[in-house]
């Protein structure tokens, strides 16, 4: 039988659904210390992103929504810095880049899910990621297919040395985490292959980051009322109203500037991404709450673990690829 990661506290309320709680494990997955469901981070990108009514007070340089605003900002920029350097210079370097937050976001996943004594078959997912990703740059979506199904078959013998015990449910996320990290990871890829390749995927990572920008600024203004109380207390319906207009006047403007699209084309894909994004980020929220952790991780001040920066846009991504593969040609 697998052994937990992490040590748990032996008692729970007897009403609980679960028999334990995690210790808090530096670097890793933050962990709630009381039985109270646990509050995402302060807002972000479209999902968290708005300030939840109520929220107040500036103290230890944190915002009305309860994010270290200077230290988000910093952290942003430094990564969407090293974006454009890799894209606009030799852009394989861009699958480095994009291979380094994903294989730390596995990492992460890997952590949050031993939370809940759920073994990961890490090498198999990883090992096979970073083949899917490669292949779709190099390959194209044939070969994607095929690496994807030859990971999903490693996995299944892999996880056979472990005994039967909790097979279903670790080979379940080992699928899991290969489809939410490599395949949406893939097909950035595949954007970036492409002859115009950097400037789709520059109009790909501006969409969900404008819509984090417009729902946070939004809902700390004028926030009021909660959209998904239940699932991320912070998210405000004016906080998305605020990611609509930013992310349709985004749109807009990206495709017909960097890919001479049509303007009803870039409005269309900027609410795809807007609807792809909030999605992202509410999934995410949902999986942390079933979970009981607050943060994947620590490793970005102001934003949380790598995942918890990178969601929105794994799941925007297939949907931007295949927008501007039907309209840009």
């Amino acid at each position: 039988m697998w052994r937990r990661l992490t040590n748990c506290s032996s008692t729970r309320k007897p009403n609980s659904s679960r028999s334990d709680l995690p210790f808090n494990d530096p670097g890793g997955p933050v962990v709630p210390e009381d039985d109270t469901p646990p509050l995402d981070p302060g807002p972000r990108a479209g999902a968290d992103g708005p300030g939840a009514p109520g929220n107040g007070g500036t103290a230890g340089g944190r915002s009305r929504a309860g994010r270290n605003l200077p230290a988000a900002i910093g952290v942003g920029l430094a990564l969407g810095g090293l974006a454009l350097v890799t894209l606009f210079t030799v852009k394989a370097t861009f699958l480095l880049y994009m291979g380094a937050a994903a294989g730390l976001a596995l990492w992460e996943l890997s952590r949050a899910l031993g939370v809940r004594g759920i073994r990961l078959p890490l090498v198999p997912v990883a090992v096979g990621g970073v083949a899917a990703v490669a292949l779709a740059y190099w390959e194209g979506e044939r070969a994607l297919v095929a690496c994807l199904a030859l990971t999903t078959i490693a996995i299944l013998a892999w996880r056979m040395t472990g005994g039967t015990v909790g097979y279903l449910r670790d080979v379940t996320a080992g699928v899991f985490a290969l489809l939410y990290l490599p395949l949406m990871a893939s097909f950035v890829a595949l954007m970036l292959a492409a002859p115009d390749g950097p400037r789709r995927t520059l109009v790909f990572l501006l969409l969900p980051v404008c819509s984090d920008i417009g729902g946070y600024f939004a809902g700390v203004l004028i926030g009021r009322h909660q959209m998904a109380p239940g699932i991320s207390p912070k998210k405000t319906w004016e906080g998305f109203g605020g990611s609509v207009l930013v992310c349709v006047v985004a749109g807009g403007i990206a495709l017909p500037t960097l890919l001479h699209g049509a303007l009803w084309q870039g409005v269309l894909v900027g609410l795809a991404a807007l609807a792809a994004a909030t999605l992202g980020d509410l999934a995410e929220s949902m999986t942390k709450r079933d979970l009981e952790i607050k943060d994947m991780g620590t490793v970005l001040p102001g934003h949380g673990g790598i995942l918890d920066r990178i969601d929105s846009l794994l799941v925007t991504a297939p949907v931007v690829w295949l927008l501007l593969l039907v309209f840009i040609k």
